[in-house]
């Protein structure tokens, strides 16, 4: 590598802006994602199996080549648009968190709850893009075919970054997946006309029943993409309960028992019970366990693509949840419980309305985790491969000696035949006559099926999933992550900025002493008598 590239190449680094390339240059580059227009479903790269070179063999580097494997990851066949993309990302983010909003505010107190809930989203916008810019758009890094934030962990960290990504992910999507049974049971059965509290065994019927209908079936979709009619339907009802809760919250009333609304804001700043409240917050805007789905997901993947979808979508989802929250802890302040909506009376058609949209959103929501837990289980277990190709259905073999049938019969390369059953030989590995990703979408449903049979109460779950696993995935993991990849650049442009201030006080103190330099003081044998 020639001396100027090495300048050029350390310069940029020094700005430390994110913006490792020129727009020009990388405004055309797309994900290995997207280049695999031959759908097929897994690759493993060499890439990360030996140290990248330029073209007269030198490393080009700066550490020594990762030795971590990239998984056989089963890629996605559909893309979606900048709007399908945010549609999937609000989605994911706007889901169980919303209606824990308002008791979030009365945990960490109403000035506090509002500043930490704009500090959440500004934070959740920053590490979205500083993830995918990092895997994709990087020159350290772009020429590698990272797919997933483990996959990313792993380049500094090795298996150490990606067990603790993976274990985030999976805390955080089992966790929100609980919640929204919690949910539904709160929910359904109370608009049908069992009360809160009571009927339990036809709550939990009630909830199995729903949930079987209707999540399990979207949560077998292979590909994030078929989610964005869903994703829409769900944020379209999210934006109506919003104005439900704004509308039928009795404010005026709680305000005026409780001294008025200035008394109210000049008492209710912040609580000791603070950090409570940052992790239902951390919880309702942490989507960096989907960010890699999401962003793979989208067409034609730019830098410039993929932050219009993060600024809609955290702006809209962040614009939602301070409507929702402030209304919905005014309405009720110190008796507002986990999910704002038990608060309302049974029985009244602003209720009833409000439940029904909540529960179209927690049935459209669960695959968006449902999605993100199947994925953590399959990296584990089957190193990513989702598809289990050349699995052992008895619908595979079938396919498979037709396929040998037509090689047989003189098929040649591209014919559709050959074409068409190659393709449709990659769902397989699974139990009885369900293929691996149906068996691992119905165990992940199972898991979280019992614990919402048992418990009751969303609250404790919102905050000890945000507190364990919103707070890693959320905040620590894309610091580790950026530093792991730019470490040696951060320190050195801090050093550079300690020598500027080092060298500006020097000035200074010398300025300040009249002008005074070394050469003007004696040196030995100079002082006469």
């Amino acid at each position: 590598m020639t001396t100027e590239s090495n300048d050029a190449t350390t310069t940029n680094y020094h700005n430390m802006d994110f913006n490792y390339d020129n727009d020009d240059d990388y405004q055309q580059h797309q994900s290995p994602t997207n280049n695999n227009n031959s759908g097929a479903p897994s690759i493993r790269p060499a890439a990360f199996e030996t140290e990248a070179t330029n073209s007269d063999g030198l490393n080009i580097n700066n550490r020594a080549a990762p030795t971590t494997n990239l998984s056989e990851l089963s890629l996605p066949k559909k893309k979606s648009s900048i709007l399908g993309a945010s549609s999937n990302l609000v989605n994911s983010i706007v889901g169980a968190g919303i209606i824990g909003i308002p008791y979030a505010l009365r945990m960490s107190g109403l000035w506090a709850g509002v500043l930490l809930l704009l500090l959440v989203a500004v934070l959740t916008d920053k590490s979205l893009r500083l993830l995918i810019e990092q895997a994709s758009f990087h020159p350290k890094l772009h020429h590698l075919p990272i797919h997933t934030f483990e996959d990313l962990a792993s380049y500094p960290y090795g298996k150490f970054g990606s067990g603790f990504v993976l274990f985030n992910m999976f805390i955080m999507a089992y966790g929100a997946m609980v919640a929204y049974l919690l949910i539904i049971k709160d929910t359904v059965p109370t608009v049908l006309g069992f009360e809160h509290g009571e009927n339990l065994l036809e709550r939990n019927l009630i909830l199995v029943a729903t949930s079987l209908l209707i999540m399990v079936p979207l949560s077998m979709q292979r590909d994030m993409a078929s989610l964005s009619c869903t994703s829409a339907i769900s944020v379209t009802a999210d934006m109506i309960l919003v104005v439900f809760v704004a509308a039928f919250s009795p404010v005026a009333e709680t305000v005026e028992e409780n001294g008025g609304l200035g008394e109210v804001l000049r008492t209710d700043g912040i609580n000791s019970t603070l950090f409570v409240g940052l992790g239902i917050l951390s919880t309702a805007m942490a989507c960096q366990h989907s960010a890699f789905i999401v962003a793979n997901s989208l067409e034609d993947k730019t830098r410039s693509r993929w932050s219009w979808v993060t600024k809609q979508s955290i702006g809209v989802s962040a614009i939602l949840c301070l409507i929702l929250g402030i209304f919905g802890y005014l309405g009720f302040l110190g008796e507002t419980q986990g999910d704002v909506l038990n608060n309302f009376p049974m029985g009244t058609v602003q209720a009833d309305g409000a439940r029904i949209l909540l529960a179209f959103t927690m049935f459209f929501t669960y695959p968006m985790e449902s999605f993100v837990a199947r994925h953590v289980l399959i990296m584990l277990i089957h190193n990513g491969d989702m598809d289990a190709k050349g699995g052992c259905t008895l619908e595979n073999e079938s396919r498979v000696e037709e396929e040998e049938l037509g090689d047989e019969g003189g098929g040649v390369e591209g014919d559709d035949l050959t074409v068409s059953t190659s393709r449709s030989i990659i769902e397989g590995g699974g139990l009885l006559c369900m293929n691996r990703r149906q068996t691992w979408t119905l165990l992940v449903y199972l898991s979280t099926l019992f614990p919402a049979l048992i418990f009751n109460d969303i609250g404790p779950v919102l905050s000890l999933t945000g507190a364990i696993g919103g707070g890693c995935i959320a905040y620590i993991g894309p610091g580790l992550v950026y530093l792991g990849v730019n470490g040696e650049d951060f320190l050195n442009s801090i050093l550079a900025r300690l020598e500027r201030w080092r060298g500006s006080k020097d000035v200074n103190s010398n300025s300040g002493s009249g002008g005074v330099t070394e050469e003007d003081l004696p040196v030995d044998g100079d002082a006469s008598l």
